[in-house]
């Protein structure tokens, strides 16, 4: 596995509340509401999505190298997008995720994204995993601190997006990193 090549095939993961399975047609429409959403997009590279069609473009990119889970409740519904992609050699994965907006609060990004750090992990695919964080983004640094995740640096205006010029935190954390202590989803 390189930074150029596919990570793998995307395996169903489960959590106490969700089935994490691959993408599939017709999630952008479930997804939409919050890609489409411009608000819900601040913290994202790019600005939100015109239409379902230009997200799955987007979600579906066939040069994308990355794998992608598309979080579900027991009743088939949408909570949330996780994925995981190369980052600068082998074994080191960046992640990234967004809960859909009218599941956000109810602990669905901490659940399904431990689940993904300790499969990517558990499956020896990756030695370290980091998570780059917009410095305005102070609920994704809380979510992604309390998986054990530590800061590792501070990049100033390190990217321009449609809201301009971004700072970001790079975080980082070692497949030897003891767990963080465990917490429980809410009801």
């Amino acid at each position: 596995m390189s930074s150029s090549s596919p990570v793998a095939e995307v395996p169903t993961l489960t959590t106490a509340r969700f089935t994490m399975r691959p993408l599939r047609r017709g999630d952008e429409h479930a997804l939409f509401p919050t890609l489409g959403d411009p608000e819900q997009c601040l913290y994202l590279s790019r600005e939100a999505f015109a239409s379902p069609q230009e997200l799955w473009d987007w979600l579906a990119a066939p040069d994308w190298p990355g794998m992608t889970w598309i979080a579900v409740d027991e009743n088939g519904e949408v909570a949330g997008r996780f994925v995981a992609f190369p980052a600068h050699e082998e074994r080191v994965l960046e992640i990234g995720y967004i809960t859909c907006a009218a599941r956000q609060q109810q602990g669905v990004a901490r659940e399904c994204t431990a689940a993904l750090v300790d499969h990517l992990f558990a499956s020896g695919m990756a030695r370290k995993l980091t998570a780059v964080v917009d410095t305005g983004n102070a609920a994704s640094a809380r979510l992604i601190e309390s998986l054990g995740f530590t800061r590792e640096a501070t990049f100033r205006e390190h990217e321009t997006t449609h809201v301009g010029l971004c700072d970001v935190w790079v975080y980082g954390r070692l497949a030897s990193d003891p767990p963080p202590p465990p917490t429980t989803p809410p009801a």
